[in-house]
């Protein structure tokens, strides 16, 4: 998963703490694309404290899917 740049710039600019409401409202009008809200918008209900911890969410949640789809190891 890749963070867009219009992602990264959205993100140092929301004021913290943010619920995933007050990201998708912001996004929505920041004009932010429709890939980029639909990230948003697969994130945990809670708060958040910064940018780097939203980072982090998306990325925990890329790679739990990696590892989701990939076959079991033969025993």
């Amino acid at each position: 998963m890749r963070i867009s740049p219009e992602m990264s710039q959205f993100l140092a600019d929301m004021e913290y703490p943010a619920t995933k409401d007050d990201l998708l409202r912001e996004a929505t009008r920041d004009g932010l694309g429709p890939a980029d809200i639909a990230l948003l918008e697969g994130l945990p209900e809670q708060s958040y404290s910064a940018g780097w911890h939203i980072k982090y969410r998306l990325g925990a949640r890329a790679l739990s899917g990696a590892f989701t789809s990939v076959e079991p190891a033969l025993a």
